[in-house]
């Protein structure tokens, strides 16, 4: 810009297709760069979809190598728990049966006790309530049992049925109270009393034999208890025949143990060889396209660094050359092509007569 413009029309049409081709330029980089961002996001859509891909297959994989494996250990626990069922049952019954073979003695006695005792009432007439355990915890009370029926016979006659009387009563009054628990004295006490002599003083020795009969039998399911909780608590199985029960169950961990090892030796081959292979057979089936697309990806980046470079130096050359001399203003094709026109038809003969003519005009 340092020599005078002798060719004030010529120098506007340069700078009128310096801007065009800026433009250009402009428009060009734009379009690469919409081609850059296209390939981007389809090369990261593309990797995605692999990797997508690879996830799923790995996971459905794993999902069917634990399902087969665990299909089978449930199978395992299941045939697990009934042989110990069958097991817990066999020890049951044996149990029972070493019971009733070791107290069989003692109950034989005690049905024997029972009808040394039927014949002995029945023979002195004695009545049948009489060989109850109420009967005898009230006349011949012997033992903790027998003296808390007693005691709870008694709370109720002589405590629970008179308030029970009382509190049922319209009107409360002490006078009833005394009236009512001197009445209930009389009939319970005077029942008693008639049971006594019916029973006791009539038939004393059947009575007492009886007596003696039930302390035995109470002997006898003292030692029965004894000889049940002993075998309950035996921990030697090895009378109850449960060796096959055992050795399936011995068996069946066996297997399970083994089962285990098998499906943790599978995940671990899985992890360390087979999903590196999947993954590469679903990578190689789309490494073609992914590579052709990073080799478009990489020129549209070089075709950008170029465009830009180029609409760097075009800017400069623009801003150098005529952006200086006629404004940022009139750096417009339409605005240079109407001052050369100014010029031509001889409105101005200069560049600057044109612009202020132009902004005359549009002013």
């Amino acid at each position: 810009m340092a020599q005078p413009i002798t060719d004030q029309v010529g120098f506007l049409s340069e700078a009128c297709r310096a801007v065009q081709e800026l433009s250009a330029s402009k428009n060009s980089l734009d379009k690469i760069r919409l081609d850059e961002k296209r390939l981007e996001k389809d090369l990261e859509a593309e990797k995605k979809a692999v990797a997508d891909a690879i996830s799923l297959t790995v996971k459905k994989r794993m999902e069917e190598i634990n399902g087969s494996y665990d299909k089978e250990i449930a199978k395992g626990q299941d045939r697990l728990k009934r042989v110990r069922s069958k097991r817990e049952k066999a020890k049951s019954q044996g149990i029972k049966e070493r019971i009733a073979e070791e107290t069989k003695e003692l109950h034989d006695d005690n049905r024997e006790l029972k009808l040394q005792m039927k014949t002995t009432f029945q023979k002195d007439r004695v009545p049948r309530f009489c060989k109850s355990t109420w009967y005898y915890s009230l006349y011949f009370t012997r033992g903790f049992s027998e003296f808390l029926i007693l005691l709870v016979t008694i709370l109720i006659c002589f405590l629970a049925v008179p308030y029970g009387i009382y509190m049922l009563l319209p009107e409360k009054s002490t006078y009833y109270l005394i009236g009512i628990y001197f009445a209930v004295v009389v009939v319970f006490g005077g029942i008693y009393i008639l049971i006594n002599n019916k029973t006791k003083v009539r038939h004393q020795e059947a009575l007492k034999q009886g007596r003696k009969i039930r302390d035995l039998m109470r002997t006898n399911h003292k030692k029965i208890r004894v000889i049940t909780n002993s075998i309950r608590r035996d921990r030697d199985e090895a009378v109850y025949d449960l060796e096959k029960y055992d050795d399936e169950i011995a068996q069946i961990e066996q297997d399970l143990s083994d089962i285990t090892s098998k499906k943790k030796e599978a995940l671990n081959t899985f992890e360390k060889v087979t999903k590196t292979i999947i993954s590469d057979e679903i990578a190689g089936a789309s490494r073609e396209k992914i590579e052709r697309l990073e080799e478009e990806l990489l020129r549209a980046s070089e075709e950008a660094k170029e465009a830009e470079v180029k609409v760097k130096e075009q800017t400069l050359f623009i801003t150098d050359n005529y952006e200086s001399y006629l404004g940022t203003e009139f750096m417009v094709p339409e605005k240079l092509d109407e001052l050369a026109d100014f010029i031509r038809m001889g409105k101005a003969t200069t560049i600057s007569e044109a612009e202020a003519l132009y902004r005359s005009m549009k002013g």
